[in-house]
C-alpha cells in the first residue's frame, strides 16, 4: 500500500450525509422540469386546475408525425442527446489529473449554470413566436440536460469511490435516496409556491418566481459539497487511461453490468411513464385539485422514508437482490392501481402509500449494485472507472426514459381519460418483464468474488 493511500482520511456517515446534499440539488431542479414541464406546455386547463397547458399556446401542440408530438420529440430527444454525453462526461471525468480530483472540479463549475438553465427553461419560450418558441425550448433543453450530465455524472462516479465498504456503498445509497426522494417531493410544491406568489406577480410569473426560488436553493445544496469534500483527502484516484468509448464498451461487456441494465432500462421506462402522468393521473383520473399534488407527494415520500432503515437493514441480511425484485412487483401494484382507479382524493392517498414501498427498495439499492460491480472491476484490473459504470447505467436508463417521453406524449396526445389510462396500463406491463429480467442478476457471485480478492470479510 503507497504512503498516499495510508494518508486516506478515513470517509465516515457525516461526509456521505453531506455528499448526500448534492442529490437533493440536482434531484429539485430534475423534478421541476420532469414533474411539471408537460404539465405547463401541454394539456387544457379546468375549473380545478386552471394552470394546465398555461403556456401551451406558446408553442407547437399539434402532432407533426403520425402521432407524435413536438414537445414529445424534443423531450425524447433531450434524454437521448443527455444518454449519449454522459460516457463522454465519464471518460473526461475518469481521465482527469485536476489536483483538486477528478469529480469535484465539474460540480463546482456546472451547478450555477445548471440552475440557471432550469429558470430559462420556464422563462425564455414566450415570445410572439411559436417557431422562435419551439427553437429557444429545443436549443435549452439540450443545454440543460447537458449542465445535468456534467454535474451528476462525476457526482454518481463518487458514490462508488466514497463506498469503500460494503456498509458504506449501502449507507451512502440510502442517504442519497433521502435526499433524492425530498428534492423531488418539494419540486411538486410548485404549484403551491406559485399559487402564494399569484396574487402580487400575476399567474405565469408566479411559476416563474417559484422556479428560480426553487433553483436558487437547488443551486446552493449542488454547491456545499462541491467546496466542502476535498477530494484529494479521501480517494486516491487514479486516473484511468481508457479512451470513453472503449470504457463503454468495456463496461457493457460485463455480463453482470448487462443483467442489471435490461432491467434497469425497462423499470425507468415504466417509472418514467408514470412520473410523466403522475399530475394528470391525480387531476384527470382522480379529479384532484393540483395543489393536492405535493400532500400526496410528501406523504408517498414520508412512508418511503420511514422504510428506509428497515431497507438498509434487510439488504445487509438477505441482499438487495430479493429485495429489488420485491420492489419491481411493488411497483406493479401501483400501476394496475393507477389504471383502474376512480374519482376521489382516497386513490391519491392509496397510491401514495402503497408507491412508498418500493420507492424506497429502488431508490436505495441499484445504486450499490453498480457501485458492487465497479469495485469488482476494479480490483480484477486495476483500473478505476467508476464513472463509467453509472454512466453506461444511465446511458441505458436515458434511452429508456427518452423512448417513455415519446410513448407518453404520444399516447395522450387526443387528452382523454382512457389515453392516461393506457400509459398505465403499459407501465404495469414493461415493469412486469422488468422484475422477471432481473433473477438472473447474480449478487453473490460479485459480492463473493470482491471478499475473495480483498482477501477480508469486509467487502
Amino acid at each position: 500500500m503507497s504512503s498516499e493511500t495510508k494518508a486516506l482520511k478515513p470517509i465516515t456517515n457525516k461526509l456521505l450525509w453531506i455528499f448526500a446534499l448534492g442529490q437533493f440539488g440536482w434531484s429539485l431542479l430534475s423534478g421541476v422540469v420532469s414533474n411539471w414541464m408537460v404539465y405547463y406546455y401541454t394539456g387544457t386547463p379546468d375549473a380545478k386546475n386552471p394552470n394546465t397547458g398555461l403556456f401551451a399556446s406558446g408553442i407547437t401542440q399539434d402532432p407533426i408525425l403520425f402521432k407524435l408530438t413536438l414537445f414529445g420529440l424534443v423531450l425524447a430527444l433531450g434524454r437521448i442527446f443527455d444518454a449519449v454525453t454522459d460516457p463522454l462526461i465519464a471518460g473526461w471525468s475518469d481521465r482527469c489529473k485536476y489536483k483538486s480530483g477528478r469529480r469535484v472540479p465539474f460540480m463546482r463549475v456546472m451547478a450555477i449554470p445548471f440552475a440557471l438553465c432550469t429558470i430559462g427553461l420556464f422563462t425564455l419560450p414566450q415570445t410572439g413566436s411559436i417557431v422562435v418558441n419551439d427553437t429557444i425550448l429545443f436549443v435549452l433543453l439540450m443545454v440543460f440536460y447537458l449542465f445535468m450530465t456534467m454535474f451528476c455524472t462525476p457526482y454518481n462516479a463518487l458514490i462508488a469511490e466514497l463506498g469503500d465498504t460494503q456498509q458504506h456503498r449501502i449507507n451512502v445509497s440510502t442517504y442519497i435516496s433521502f435526499t433524492f426522494i425530498v428534492g423531488q417531493s418539494i419540486s411538486f410544491m410548485l404549484p403551491n409556491l406559485a399559487g402564494a406568489l399569484e396574487g402580487a406577480v400575476g399567474q405565469q410569473n408566479s411559476i416563474r418566481i417559484a422556479v428560480a426560488i426553487m433553483a436558487s436553493i437547488a443551486c446552493f445544496a449542488m454547491l456545499f459539497p462541491a467546496f466542502y469534500i476535498k477530494e484529494r483527502e479521501y480517494i486516491e484516484g487514479k486516473p484511468s487511461d481508457t479512451k470513453p468509448f472503449a470504457s463503454l464498451i468495456k463496461t457493457f461487456k460485463n455480463g453482470q453490468f448487462r443483467r442489471f441494465v435490461y432491467s434497469d432500462v425497462i423499470y425507468f421506462f415504466a417509472l418514467t411513464l408514470f412520473q410523466t402522468g403522475l399530475a394528470f393521473y391525480e387531476t384527470k383520473l382522480m379529479k384532484i385539485e393540483d395543489t393536492w399534488t405535493f400532500v400526496l407527494t410528501a406523504t408517498m415520500t414520508a412512508v418511503s422514508v420511514l422504510l428506509y432503515p428497515f431497507v438498509n437493514i434487510l439488504a445487509k441480511k438477505i441482499g438487495k437482490k430479493k429485495l429489488i425484485i420485491t420492489g419491481f412487483f411493488m411497483y406493479c401494484v401501483v400501476f394496475l392501481i393507477t389504471a383502474l382507479c376512480g374519482e376521489g382524493l382516497h386513490f391519491g392517498f392509496i397510491v401514495a402509500v402503497v408507491a412508498a414501498v418500493p420507492m424506497a427498495i429502488l431508490g436505495i439499492l441499484p445504486q450499490a449494485c453498480v457501485a458492487d460491480i465497479a469495485e469488482l472491476t476494479r480490483l480484477e484490473t486495476g483500473e478505476d472507472r467508476s464513472g463509467m459504470f453509472f454512466a453506461a447505467r444511465t446511458f441505458a436508463f436515458k434511452m429508456g426514459q427518452a423512448l417513455a417521453m415519446v410513448v407518453f406524449t404520444s399516447v395522450t396526445v387526443s387528452g382523454l381519460e382512457s389515453s392516461y389510462r393506457t400509459t398505465a396500463w403499459i407501465a404495469f406491463v414493461t415493469c412486469m418483464v422488468g422484475a422477471c429480467i432481473f433473477f438472473a442478476f447474480g449478487e453473490k457471485k460479485i459480492l463473493g468474488r470482491i471478499k475473495e480478492l480483498k482477501g477480508t470479510d469486509e467487502i
